[in-house]
């Protein structure tokens, strides 16, 4: 069995650490006390139907720690699943977490091999190298969604893996010892390359968003059905009828930086369409805060800040950035959201009962229809054309 170390209790390494701990020993490292007793008490921290099955049915080898020091000496691999924010200033990730994990590793434990899976720049990995003096670093992109991480790795679209050493080829052996799919492509590259493959990925996924929401935009302003023109163009194969119902922006842990990231590399490139997708965004947002406007409301009720179905992540949820361009035309604002356990979000009274939501709302906003709403269907306010994710 091989020893492994995941860094971070994210959906990123939460998910690689149960499915690598079918069949080896895993150590999930993290600082956040409550993270490692749940997970230790095989609860899990995040909200994901298999990895909660997983850790309540499955024989798993799996330890929650605190302790970096005893969990990088005795790893074979320490997986680097850390958060990696894109900063403003910067115009750049802010990778710190990650060299701070890379140079504790070297220190102390210089053979064992180190795995990037945090989202880093293009050529982060080639740098890294030079900059700690070592040869053991991998770049190894994820793929994977909010509240389905553990399935996607359980039956994943391809596993690449940024180097062609002896080392690369049996961490991708790891990832498919776990995975419950037959001929899962596989595919090792040199590691700028495969951190190209993660950030050109997820803009094709934002830019995918952003096509379909333009054009509800369009219909919308034109009055016009963005189901049947949705349909239409989707029934060309080349198209297809993924990632096509409209909604407030792409948002989340991955798209919105990733974008800016590769917006970012493409300093001194030329291009147009790089940089008119992150602006996209932000022009979708606009049009449906001013929609909103023009019901004329005192009150804005924001039913709920998660992205999706599923999931409990609201992290640059696209109805974060409606929220607030409300509040800064003087709209008092209320948010709907179980999942949060503060009184305010963002300076915004936060109202857990449902009926008093609906009472006090004059127009209800949600990115993602729900049977919850139907009693009060004539105020709500949504883009969600086909009533799914």
């Amino acid at each position: 069995m091989t020893n492994i170390t995941i860094v971070g209790i994210g959906y990123v390494g939460l998910s690689l650490a149960v499915l690598l701990a079918q069949e080896n020993d895993v150590i999930a490292l993290d600082i956040a006390q409550s993270k490692i007793d749940a997970l230790n008490a095989r609860i899990s921290p995040i909200k994901d139907p298999d990895i909660e099955d997983y850790l309540k049915t499955k024989q798993l080898n799996l330890t929650a720690s605190t302790d970096s020091v005893a969990a990088y000496s005795s790893a074979d691999f320490v997986v680097v699943a850390v958060p990696t924010n894109y900063d403003p200033a910067l115009n750049f990730f802010d990778t710190a977490v990650v060299d701070s994990v890379i140079r504790d590793v070297t220190k102390i434990n210089p053979r064992a091999t180190i795995v990037i899976k945090s989202t880093v720049p293009v050529g982060y990995t080639v740098g890294a190298k030079k900059k700690f003096d070592t040869d053991n670093i991998i770049f190894s992109p994820e793929f994977l969604r909010e509240g389905q991480a553990l399935y996607d790795n359980l039956y994943p679209s391809r596993i690449i893996v940024g180097e062609k050493s002896e080392s690369a080829k049996r961490f991708a052996e790891l990832l498919l010892q776990g995975s419950l799919k037959n001929d899962v492509p596989v595919l090792f590259t040199d590691s700028t390359e495969a951190e190209a493959v993660k950030l050109f990925a997820n803009t094709f996924l934002a830019l995918r968003v952003s096509f379909f929401n333009e054009l509800d935009t369009y219909a919308e302003l034109r009055g016009l059905d963005t189901s049947q023109i949705i349909e239409g163009v989707c029934h060309d194969p080349r198209i297809g009828t993924t990632y096509n119902n409209p909604s407030f922006g792409y948002g989340g842990y991955c798209l919105p930086k990733d974008a800016k990231q590769l917006r970012a590399n493409f300093d001194n490139v030329p291009n147009n369409l790089i940089g008119a997708i992150v602006e996209a965004n932000r022009t979708r947002k606009d049009h449906i805060a001013d929609r909103i406007l023009e019901l004329n409301p005192h009150v804005v009720g924001i039913y709920r800040l998660t992205m999706k179905a599923g999931s409990d992540n609201f992290r640059q949820s696209s109805a974060q950035g409606v929220m607030k361009r409300l509040k800064g035309k003087g709209v008092e604002v209320i948010v709907y959201e179980p999942a949060l356990e503060d009184e305010h979000f963002y300076h915004s009274k936060v109202v857990r009962d449902i009926e008093e939501f609906f009472t006090l709302s004059d127009v209800i906003v949600a990115n993602r229809y729900s049977p919850e709403l139907e009693s009060v269907i004539d105020k709500v306010y949504t883009r969600d054309i086909f009533r799914r994710d």
